[in-house]
């Protein structure tokens, strides 16, 4: 068996007097955090032993946490230090501005009688919560709970919480179905699987709202306007949160339409970045920002639910090399006009096509060099 964790976004009630406990801590929390990281980034300290040391009874007596909060505080500082270490290499100061609580679960959140009962700075308070979509997280035989968040999203108030469950884990030998799978940005991906299919989601309309929200941003940004500085906050995390349940929906297809026990074959997409820095400065926000790791990431979790696996391989040479003979030739693919076309066998196809089988090729050749035999004989 093998663990998966998916966070739950559980929407809970309160009424007046519980958001105003709950506004209090959250707005405290964020003030301590915000000290800390303050801190943290004077001294680079990213040891809680230590900073318990040093800070722990400011906590205690300046913003009137509980023993708990004042650890939580101490781990969401670090926590968010090192994301930044590990992908900025570099010191940056976060900045906690919008309100939040991280609580654990047991101590800080716990489940009585069908509410939540939740730790404030006066207290528990006990909230009923809404299950539709989120019932089965509520077993836990199966599902476990972890730290949550407390989220105030446009009044309404969230537990963002980790659930952790036990899936049985997927073997080569049980593979029965191999999918290649290129990303892009004209088509959102192009698949090729052992019937020989292709399958494509186009993305075209996605590609164009993406550039009206860009539009949309620089003419509000060029205003500096405070109605248009309300208008940029309003709109917010709106285009993001819209790309993510696109990959939400474009997984979950992938994963449903496919038997269990799948092989998926991504190419290893870490250095695109790098790479669009040699695209004209216009077409680099589109090749920039398409959210390629997001969909990688919703894959694989959607996967391992169903017994399947995801692969990444060297994405070289996969859109340039012919399918059917082998050829490799960079002029083998025309980009304007999307066309693969073998300078050797004639061999024709869309470019995105192409890559999709190439990369299934590939999974095959995975499979073969994953087989071990069942008996060696010795010469």
């Amino acid at each position: 068996m093998e663990q998966i964790t998916v966070t739950a976004k559980i929407q809970i009630s309160a009424d007046a007097d519980s958001r105003a406990l709950l506004n209090k801590t959250m707005s405290v929390y964020s003030d301590a955090c915000n000290y800390v990281s303050a801190y943290v980034f004077r001294t680079h300290d990213l040891k809680q032993f230590s900073l318990n040391k040093t800070l722990y009874s400011v906590l205690r007596d300046k913003f009137g946490l509980k023993s708990q909060m004042a650890q939580s505080v101490f781990k969401t500082v670090i926590a968010r230090y090192k994301t930044i270490l590990e992908n900025q290499k570099k010191w940056i100061r976060p900045s906690f501005r919008k309100p939040q609580y991280d609580l654990v679960w047991n101590r800080d959140y716990s489940l009585t009688q069908n509410r939540f009962s939740v730790n404030t700075l006066n207290g528990r308070v006990k909230l009923p919560y809404f299950t539709e979509g989120m019932s089965k997280y509520f077993d836990h035989t199966v599902y476990k709970f972890g730290t949550a968040k407390l989220v105030n999203n446009h009044g309404k108030y969230f537990l963002h919480i980790p659930v952790t469950y036990d899936v049985e884990e997927s073997s080569i030998s049980d593979i029965c179905n191999v999918v290649g799978i290129d990303r892009g940005i004209n088509f959102v991906v192009a698949t090729y699987d052992s019937k020989h299919k292709s399958g494509f989601v186009n993305g075209k309309t996605i590609k164009q709202k993406r550039a009206h929200y860009s539009k949309l941003r620089k003419e509000l940004q060029m205003r500096q306007t405070a109605s248009a500085r309300r208008r940029l906050k309003a709109i917010g995390q709106r285009e993001n949160r819209w790309m993510q349940d696109v990959n939400h929906c474009v997984s979950k297809a992938l994963v449903e339409n496919n038997p269990k026990h799948t092989l998926f074959v991504l190419e290893n997409l870490s250095g695109v970045r790098k790479a669009t820095e040699r695209v004209k400065a216009r077409d680099r926000y589109v090749s920039v920002s398409w959210s390629f790791f997001d969909l990688e990431q919703k894959l694989i979790y959607k996967a391992k639910q169903r017994q399947s696996t995801v692969i990444k391989v060297d994405p070289k040479y996969t859109s340039q090399c012919c399918p059917v003979c082998g050829h490799i030739e960079k002029t083998n693919r025309d980009k304007k006009i999307h066309l693969f076309s073998c300078k050797n066998c004639s061999y024709r196809s869309n470019d995105d096509r192409i890559g999709a089988m190439n990369l299934y090729r590939m999974g095959i050749n995975y499979l073969e060099d994953s087989q071990v035999p069942d008996t060696v004989t010795a010469e």
